[in-house]
């Protein structure tokens, strides 16, 4: 046994039959934390026969043998001849207390020498908004301390590096003992994921009783767990498979900063923001809904008041059709003489008293007769289910159509005494088919919203299950490696990673709600018409395949929900 004291270098050796006992006692008070380092480098090359390294303190001993083996992909050896590791501190509830602790140096080998040294870490305790930089190899790991301030409830602790590669890992652990600061343990507890030049983990206060976490950096054997390529595995002739590789000086340089996150209030504000910007789009529907509704009313008032009796005459009033925003209406005018005006009847009654007269109906024979008393005129002959002279009647100005008798026109009997008689071609336009009404909403439509319903439950179900899964795995192990999330900005909530990519997916879900409340209005609306026998809602517009809609509507529901869950 012997009396150590800290930044002294130990130059020893030790035996089968030796055993060394170095006692080192430091100061620990309640308020003010301080680490503790013990670093070791053993010259001789006797891999087969190590030298064992015990630190014993108040609550955690910590063993680790030189050179040390840690072990890659492909159970891969690999030697490290420099080890140093910090110590775990112990908690203490006296205003100053001192501590000891002790390092047992043992072997089995004939003679091993080593070195020794035992050093106080300086920043130790992290400090909030402020870098620090320092070096880790896979053999010397380093862990610092942080503790939340007050009126912080949760930080990101970011760590950046110039170089991609070796590959790390960033662990955040709570403050227990021992610390998992080596490759092969890292993961066994808190939270971790790998690194080459970023990485960024939010920490929340509520996960740590003690208000305080260790933040662990350790270099990993290999680069494969980053992307990198694998190291070529050195054979001789004299070489075993199993003797581990040296790495020699496989280190990093990094740079660790502890930054506060948003606060809750910022993070309510936030969501509520998003939420008024959709809900804008509510009150902006709502306002337009209102302002046609009244219009309507405002329409059919004027209408009711110039149906009723004039007090002057007794009659109703006539409004103009321009004044109620329409083009006047015309049933003769669609399809029939120029633009159905009482001049193009005019013009039709004046015809009928000249020497040649056409009616031109589609459908009609027409016949030519050259008499010896009156030159060659047209003659025409009403068939098939065309409008008749009685209708033609009907028109304004026609009234001399009436007094056209059948006797007036040629019928194909004077071919028997005359045989000039010419018959034109007759040809017969095809009569189009009757329009169709279309069917009662809802009768006939195809299954477009059972189907969009169907295939939604379908995708939903395995997703939303994967989610759970993968979320509840992550929470449990702490591997923030399989979700592949931007953690520089991902907020947290609940059990939830990444709240914030959930959130912007919101407007999907309530834009298409509004998309199916329009719908429904205007299902009702329609509906309302048809009870009313509304003449507009009968025979005007095209079939209303509402279902079409709902199933629009509801895929951008989805499209909201499973899009939430993938991000």
């Amino acid at each position: 046994r012997k009396e150590a004291s800290f930044d002294t270098t130990y130059a020893d050796w030790v035996d089968a039959d030796l055993l060394n006992i170095y006692a080192f006692n430091h100061s620990v008070r309640r308020n003010w934390t301080e680490g503790v380092r013990v670093s070791v480098n053993v010259l001789s090359d006797h891999k087969d026969l190590p030298v064992l390294f015990v630190v014993r303190q108040k609550e955690a001993v910590v063993s680790f043998q030189v050179p040390l083996i840690l072990r890659g992909l492909y159970q891969r050896k690999y030697a490290y001849q420099e080890v140093s590791r910090t110590l775990c501190q112990p908690q203490t509830t006296a205003e100053v207390e001192t501590q000891h602790f002790y390092v047992d140096v043992s072997t089995l080998s004939l003679n091993a020498s080593y070195q020794l040294r035992v050093t106080r870490v300086e920043n130790f305790l992290l400090r909030t908004n402020e870098r620090f930089g320092f070096n880790a190899t896979a053999a010397q790991p380093q862990y610092f301390k942080y503790e939340f301030p007050e009126g912080v409830d949760s930080v990101i602790v970011k760590v950046t590096s110039a170089m991609a590669f070796p590959c790390s890992v960033i662990s955040i652990q709570d403050i227990l003992c021992p610390v998992y600061d080596l490759d092969n343990n890292v993961a066994f507890i808190g939270m971790y994921q790998t690194m080459t030049k970023k990485a960024a983990i939010t920490v929340q206060k509520k996960d740590f009783p003690s208000n305080s976490f260790y933040v662990v950096v350790v270099v990993k054997t290999e680069d494969e767990a980053c992307g990198g390529a694998l190291p070529y595995y050195p054979l001789s002739k004299h070489a075993s498979p199993d003797e581990p590789v040296d790495q020699h000086n496989r280190q990093k340089m990094l740079e660790v900063m502890v930054s506060p996150a948003i606060t809750s209030e910022a993070y309510v504000s936030s969501v509520l923001f998003c939420l008024g910007i959709f809900l804008s789009f509510y009150i902006l529907t709502l306002v337009i809904a209102c302002w046609e509704s009244c219009r309507q009313q405002k329409r059919k008032g004027l209408l009711a008041a110039m149906d009723s009796p004039s007090l002057d005459t007794g009659h109703a009033r006539s409004i103009p059709d321009s004044f109620l925003g329409r083009a006047p209406y015309d049933s003769y005018g669609y399809g029939s003489f120029g633009n159905g005006s009482s001049s193009s009847a005019e013009g039709v009654t004046d015809s009928l008293g000249s020497a040649e007269v056409s009616y031109g109906y589609v459908g009609q024979e027409q016949f030519k007769r050259r008499t010896p008393s009156s030159p060659m005129r047209p003659l025409s002959i009403a068939m098939g289910r065309e409008r008749s002279l009685e209708n033609v009647a009907g028109r304004p100005r026609l009234d001399s159509l009436s007094s056209v008798e059948e006797d007036d026109y040629d019928t194909l009997a004077d071919i028997d005494y005359d045989k000039n008689v010419i018959r034109t071609k007759v040809r017969r336009a095809p009569r189009p088919p009757p329009p169709r009404r279309p069917p009662p909403a809802g009768r006939g439509e195809p299954l477009h919203l059972p189907n969009i319903a169907t295939i939604a439950v379908f995708y939903a179900l395995p997703v939303i299950q994967l989610v759970i899964t993968y979320q509840t795995v992550v929470n449990v192990t702490g591997n923030q490696d399989i979700c592949y999330y931007n953690f520089l900005c991902a907020h947290p909530l609940g059990n939830l990673s990444a709240f914030n990519n959930i959130l912007s997916n919101l407007g999907y879900v309530l834009l298409g709600l509004l998309f199916l409340l329009i719908i429904l209005q205007r299902e009702i609306n329609y509906n309302r018409a048809l009870m009313r026998n509304d003449a507009h809602a009968l025979e005007c517009g095209i079939p209303k395949h509402f279902g079409l809609f709902y199933a629009m509507g509801t895929a951008l529901m989805m499209e909201g929900l499973l899009s939430a869950c993938y991000h």
